[in-house]
């Protein structure tokens, strides 16, 4: 809009309504000691009229004192924070950001723990009173509609409650759909004035946040329903979704990275169950070109935070997929957002709200990202217990996937003991043996838990891959994992004694922790467990298992399978011989070892199928087999 025509609109307004248009000497003297004072949200904040407040409180010295100033977050200046002006603000933030972070944390402002949901209640009750609100609008249009534009959350519910409404009417704030429109008329005083709005340029995404947006990609599913948090790591996940389709967005904030998921058509909510065609979020923090986007867009709607994040709405979202970030998270599964330790940094916000509301979705899920280190990679964010003081803001019943750069742990339905061993997988591997050793002493995890460090220890990603049987079976076949001991466990359970028998050739009942750890702990640079596994969503159910182990005086490894019984002769055994096959030639094996019994044909024909030169002999009913690996088809 050209500046004639907002000059235009402002004009025929001032003809109307005479009053509100006075001089901010007048419309600040309305402020009474005491007051509290609601400043608008993020990137909605009014600039100029706290850059006035202020300026009319330097002016003015003596015109009020002790008022409160209110606000969710503020990415703009914040000089009410400042130690001169003591006298005259105290800071209350419901959410804290950089530039009020040393002021709360100094005490000398306040921060209130809420869940970000009920905030618009507590103002409605008089339980959190505003006598003055400042917020910043679009133009009017010709029904004398303004919209909150990209900050609504509880904003709304502000402006319902303060005695004095200060309206700054910003053309390039833009007319956003949804519960966004505040009438002239409930507006007190309006001061034009034309400014940028504050920006929010999200963090580059560096390796580590890319390697972790990946994972996470694994796990939303086409058609799910999304909410994602702010920085670099929810960037780099919107970023991975790029080859999901129908994905929906209920979520509280609005930025970038879902814009972009608009524009490629991935993001068209044409499978939510409830706001279905539209992305509805409470405000925005974005570039320019987002805010332009936005604007007028019928694709889009902002509502207030008690409908955003009430979790009994959120739950109406069939597949609803709640992406948070957190500081640190311990091995039980708590996890903390809001502070280090004592030290406050954020808040409770609403990821609370997003992760209940996904765990009472049906189909729902929850996921925590985090970078497995902090301070340049000093400090272990997954850590045994919480430090003290640390708030809980998700609790261990509502975790359902962990991820950092290092993989995916699933917690839900965990004991402790399985769910520490997961959260010890996806750590940094440097600090796994201290997490090890603290949780055994915790008794966290069994006290003679194996564990072997360092490279050799490291989980092999890359050797994870699918493999589609000629009986139609699609198989992920992958290294086992130091917390797989559970799916062993009941893979081992489900094996008739006749298997059994084959593959230990001995008669074997049981299979207690003892012996489990022989196959999930593994040197990975000398010996390789390959698990074929049948997955259904997030279960995992594991078919069949083959193993070479290496012998350290020679170029032959000893090899074994064993197939769950439901599933013998569907190809699940020709599939994991020719991937370790595959994997034992690149590690420069030449032979293959193994021993079978006489009357176990099955197997007998697998090794001949593969075309192995291959010498046998026979010794007290068994054959002892060495396979020559040369020669052999390579399959990747």
């Amino acid at each position: 809009m050209s500046m004639e025509e907002t000059v235009g609109i402002i004009e025929e307004i001032r003809k109307v309504y005479p009053q509100k248009f006075v001089s901010e000497e007048k419309v600040f003297s309305h402020i009474r000691p005491g007051d509290r004072i609601f400043i608008g949200t993020a990137c909605g904040e009014p600039q100029f009229l706290v850059q006035a407040l202020v300026s009319y409180v330097q002016k003015h010295p003596k015109a009020f004192c002790d008022t409160e100033v209110l606000h969710v977050w503020t990415l703009g200046v914040a000089p009410y924070t400042d130690n001169k002006f003591r006298d005259y603000f105290r800071h209350n933030s419901f959410f804290i950001g950089s530039n009020t972070r040393n002021a709360v944390n100094q005490g000398v402002a306040d921060y209130t723990p809420v869940f970000l949901s009920e905030v618009p209640g507590l103002i409605r009750r008089g339980i959190t009173p505003i006598d003055v609100a400042l917020i910043q609008t679009s133009l009017p249009d010709k029904h004398g509609y303004m919209s909150l534009g990209i900050s609504v959350d509880i904003v709304k519910e502000a402006v319902k409650a303060a005695s004095v409404v200060i309206a700054q009417v910003n053309s390039y704030m833009p007319r956003v759909h949804g519960d966004t429109f505040v009438h002239i008329r409930d507006v007190d005083f309006i001061i034009p004035f034309n400014e940028p709005l504050l920006e929010y340029n999200a963090r580059v995404s560096d390796e580590i946040a890319m390697r972790i947006g990946k994972y996470v990609a694994r796990i939303v599913e086409d058609g799910d329903t999304i909410q994602v948090g702010y920085g670099s790591i929810p960037n780099a996940v919107l970023t991975c979704l790029r080859d999901k389709k129908h994905l929906g967005v209920h979520t509280e904030l609005l930025t970038d990275g879902i814009v972009e998921l608009m524009k490629a058509g991935v993001i068209d909510n044409s499978r939510k169950t409830i706001d279905r065609n539209k992305t509805v979020a409470a405000f925005c923090m974005g570039k320019r070109e987002t805010y332009e986007y936005i604007h007028d867009n019928p694709a889009i709607e902002f509502r207030t935070v008690d409908y955003t994040n009430n979790p009994l709405v959120i739950a109406r979202n069939y597949k609803m997929t709640a992406i948070n970030s957190v500081l640190g998270i311990d091995l039980t599964g708590q996890a903390t957002a809001e502070s280090i330790g004592r030290t406050f940094y954020s808040g409770v916000g609403g990821q609370a709200d997003f992760m209940r509301g996904a765990c009472l979705s049906p189909g729902g899920k929850t996921i925590l990202a985090l970078q497995s280190t902090a301070n340049n990679g000093t400090v272990s964010r997954i850590v045994p217990f919480l430090f003290e003081g640390a708030g809980v803001t998700t609790t261990r019943g509502d975790v359902h996937y962990v991820v950092t750069e290092y993989g995916i742990a699933y917690l839900h339905g965990k004991n402790i003991r399985e769910r520490a061993m997961a959260l010890i997988s996806i750590a940094h591997p440097k600090f796994r043996p201290w997490l090890v050793e603290k949780a055994k002493k915790l008794n966290l995890i069994y006290k003679d838990q194996a564990f072997i460090s360092g490279e050799r220890g490291e989980y092999p990603e890359e050797l994870e891959t699918y493999r589609t049987t000629k009986k139609g079976l699609t198989l992920l076949l992958r290294p086992v994992k130091i917390s797989d001991e559970p799916l062993l466990k009941e893979f081992f359970y489900s094996l008739s004694e006749q298997s059994m028998y084959n593959r230990f050739i001995s008669w074997r009942r049981s299979m207690p922790h003892e012996h489990l750890q022989q196959f999930v702990v593994v040197d990975y640079t000398n010996d390789m467990i390959i698990l074929a596994i049948l997955k259904e969503g997030h279960k995992e159910t594991v078919v069949g298992m083959g193993q070479y182990g290496v012998d350290e005086h020679s170029l032959a490894a000893e090899v074994a399978f064993v197939v769950r019984d439901e599933y013998q002769n569907q190809g699940v055994c020709t599939e994991l011989m020719s991937y370790l096959t595959y994997l034992a030639k690149k590690q420069g094996i030449a032979y293959f070892t193994a021993e079978v019994l006489l009357d176990n044909i099955p197997m007998l024909h697998l090794f001949e199928k593969m075309g192995f030169d291959m010498e046998r002999k026979s010794s007290d009913g068994v054959y002892e087999l060495k396979m020559a690996l040369k020669g052999q088809e390579e399959v990747e």
